[in-house]
C-alpha cells in the first residue's frame, strides 16, 4: 500500500510564511500527481496545487497563485508547498495526496476525486 505523510504545519501569524511537506512512500504511476488541497471547518475541500513527479511541471488555482509554490525532492518522495503572505483565510487543514495519473497535466481543482491516495493531513493555523 502507498503511504501518505504530511508534516511542517502550525501556527503563524498574518503575512508570515510556512512550509508544509508531503512524503510519498511509493509512487504508482512512472509519472503521476501530487496535489494539495485544504479543508476549513464547514467548507468543501478545494485544491491548492499540484506537481508531476516527471519534469516537476506544476499547477495551481488561480486564487493562490504567486503566494503559493509546489516543489519536490524527488530523491526524496517528497513534495513542498511553501506558503507566503498567509491570510487568515488561509487557516485549514492542509492534505497530500498522491496517486493520481498524469493526463497531460495535473487536476488541483475540485475535491481531488482522482487521487487516489491522502494523507491525514496537517493544520495550519493563521493569526491576526
Amino acid at each position: 500500500s502507498v503511504q501518505v505523510v504530511e508534516s511542517g504545519g502550525g501556527s503563524v501569524q498574518a503575512g508570515g510564511s510556512l512550509r508544509v511537506a508531503c512524503t510519498v512512500s511509493r509512487y504508482t504511476y512512472t509519472n503521476e500527481c501530487v496535489g494539495w488541497f485544504r479543508q476549513a471547518p464547514g467548507k468543501e475541500r478545494e485544491g491548492v496545487a499540484a506537481i508531476s513527479t516527471e519534469g516537476g511541471y506544476t499547477f495551481y488555482v488561480d486564487s493562490l497563485k504567486g503566494r503559493f509554490t509546489i516543489s519536490q525532492d524527488k530523491a526524496k518522495n517528497t513534495v513542498y508547498l511553501q506558503m507566503n503572505s498567509l491570510k487568515l483565510e488561509d487557516t485549514s487543514m492542509y492534505y497530500c495526496a498522491a496517486g493520481s495519473p498524469w493526463v497531460g497535466r495535473c487536476l488541483v481543482a475540485g475535491i481531488g476525486s482522482t487521487y487516489a491516495y491522502w494523507g491525514q493531513g496537517t493544520q495550519v493555523t493563521v493569526s491576526s
